[in-house]
């Protein structure tokens, strides 16, 4: 028997405990993890507002501030989507356990337990890509202060590489306030890689459902033509209903993780397209004026992560469309014909509704696929040059 927790989701398992949010730990030090997390990240944008009371409002200064307030915000808006759908995403690895408990065949078990590895696969590297940046963003800051203390003849300033107002002395509490700034970052991060890989787990497991489902199909009708005639008939019902069903389950589990996570999806589409395409013209202005490597790192890590973030989004979307369609293409080009008229008649309901199209459907507006991708980049550079022109 596959232990689902333990097995494919033991490094999800991890990140999440880090953030607070693994559903099975209620604990109360789990709790004060929540309040910390929450605290540092909520902090972390009022001082990035409260810039605006005390410094000139520009349109180069708002670009700025709000190209890291909107990443900031994503940041949040997952935080307490995980929270309040922790249930969602406890019941969900409950289904998950109970599907691959009652697999039998051992070629639908190796189908299963191929996508679990290709979900761990990606959260093990998204880890590595998200430990490597924070290490490049570290040694960024570490060299730029021991270029100050040992090799600049000039005599040191203290400043810090975001812009936020503590209403305090800077020069007094650097340390303390760069420690505000990293751990706010961090968190943040850590809080992304954990719930997106999780995510993108799930809808791993939602192409291996569709995939067990079209070796059903497959399967079944190959059987049946080599099974003699007696036991043609039972063996082909129980297939084509066991095929059915995962299915059908396959189709229940999306829309459920779907429906729970749409509000949350909702706010991350639009978070994404005001933080690429400020990122990007935050860049621009980076390079074309007083270069500030601290500076540039955050707007390319922030235009990175974005991208890879919608990218990966769409295109396990598109992956999912891809294996519910590929059902219905098995089903079509099986030898239905050879069956009897009423197991005829379940395949051709079975191939008409393949007519309908499936996807992860967001609020009635998005479709995730790379179509969506698309359209998202092509927005988000459309508000970049809008801004770009208006500036000029």
């Amino acid at each position: 028997m596959i232990n689902v927790k333990d097995r494919y989701f033991s490094l999800n398992r991890t990140l999440l405990l880090i953030v607070g949010l693994w559903p099975y730990n209620k604990s109360k030090f789990a709790g004060f993890q929540l309040i910390c997390c929450f605290i540092i990240l909520i902090s972390f944008i009022t001082f990035q507002f409260t810039t605006f009371m005390t410094s000139t409002c520009s349109a180069n200064f708002a670009i700025k501030i709000f190209s890291l307030i909107f990443s900031s915000i994503s940041f949040i808006i997952q935080y307490n989507s995980f929270y309040v759908n922790s249930e969602t995403v406890k019941y969900l690895m409950d289904q998950l356990q109970k599907i691959c408990d009652n697999l039998k065949d051992n070629k639908e078990i190796a189908i299963l337990e191929r996508y679990g590895n290709y979900a761990k696969r990606f959260t093990v590297i998204s880890t590595i890509v998200a430990c490597s940046c924070i290490l490049i963003f570290t040694c960024v800051q570490l060299w730029s202060e021991f270029n100050d203390v040992f090799l600049s003849n000039k005599s040191r300033s203290y400043h810090l590489w975001i812009e936020m107002e503590y209403f305090i002395d800077h020069e007094k509490y650097f340390y303390l306030l760069i420690l505000h700034i990293n751990a706010s970052l961090y968190i943040g991060l850590l809080l992304l890689l954990a719930t997106a890989t999780t995510l993108y787990a799930y809808l791993q497991y939602i192409c291996g459902m569709f995939k067990i489902a079209s070796y059903r199909i497959e399967n079944t009708m190959k059987i049946y033509m080599s099974q003699c005639i007696k036991l043609q008939k039972i063996n082909l019902v129980e297939g084509i209903k066991y095929a059915v069903d995962m299915h059908r389950k396959a189709i229940r589990f999306s829309e459920y993780l779907i429906s729970s996570f749409e509000i949350t999806f909702m706010l991350l589409i639009l978070c994404a397209i005001f933080v690429l395409s400020l990122n990007i013209l935050r860049t621009l202005q980076i390079v074309s004026s007083k270069f500030n490597i601290e500076e540039f790192s955050i707007s390319v890590i922030s235009s990175f992560a974005c991208i890879l973030y919608m990218f990966f989004a769409n295109f396990i979307g598109q992956e999912i469309t891809n294996h519910y369609n590929y059902l219905f293409t098995v089903a079509y080009n099986v030898r239905w014909y050879m069956a009897p008229l009423h197991i005829q008649r379940l395949i051709l309901l079975l191939v008409q509704r393949g007519n309908k199209t499936f996807g992860l459907n967001i609020g009635g507006l998005f479709v995730a696929s790379l179509q969506c991708f698309a359209t998202l980049t092509n927005t988000s550079m459309s508000y970049f040059t809008v801004m770009y022109t208006t500036q000029k």
